[in-house]
């Protein structure tokens, strides 16, 4: 897809992207320049929100409690 920018800077959002991503009006977008290309992301509304979930699966809680195990082994 592409976008040609006005002599404003202005562009449009793909209609596509908008609706895969959820993106509606008034919504917040990072742009994200790594020196080499340019990244857009969507800022969800309520960022807690959005990660809620996101580490279930992931046996965080036996990993926190390794690392502190190897932390207090350090400390001795």
């Amino acid at each position: 897809m592409e976008t040609t920018v006005s002599r404003r800077g202005q562009t449009t959002i793909p209609a596509l992207i908008r609706a895969k991503y959820h993106i509606k009006s008034g919504d917040r977008l990072a742009w994200i320049d790594n020196g080499q290309t340019i990244s857009v992301v969507p800022i969800p509304s309520d960022p807690i929100q959005a990660l809620f979930g996101s580490g279930r699966g992931q046996k965080l809680t036996a990993k926190l409690l390794e690392e502190r195990r190897q932390d207090r082994k350090r400390e001795q």
